[in-house]
């Protein structure tokens, strides 16, 4: 198994604390335990509702595919992306299938 396999086999949250809300078809959030601002987008308010439950990363990219025109190795691609960097500001929780916290 290769290392996106890896990680796109892996269940994805949100960390509580967060506020979100639809501004003219875009999802802004913050962070109240560092009262950061993000522009999620379109798109990624479109994952940041899909991980409201617990979700594999293969599941994240089958919904995105189903929904948008977009090849699946550039769906992956960009949403690999997306949420490293959820998980370098600490916003999202990761999870091995089983269940075990990374």
């Amino acid at each position: 198994m290769d290392q996106s396999t890896a990680i796109l086999n892996k269940r994805y949250s949100q960390v509580e604390g967060n506020l979100a809300s639809d501004m003219d078809g875009e999802k802004v959030m913050m962070s109240v335990k560092t009262g950061k601002y993000y522009n999620l987008g379109q798109v990624g308010g479109r994952i940041w509702d899909i991980i409201g439950t617990p979700t594999a990363g293969t599941d994240i990219i089958a919904i995105l595919t189903a929904e948008y025109d977009i090849e699946e190795s550039e769906c992956q691609r960009q949403v690999l992306a997306f949420l490293e960097q959820l998980r370098g500001e600490d916003l999202i929780r990761v999870e091995e299938e089983s269940g075990a916290k990374i």
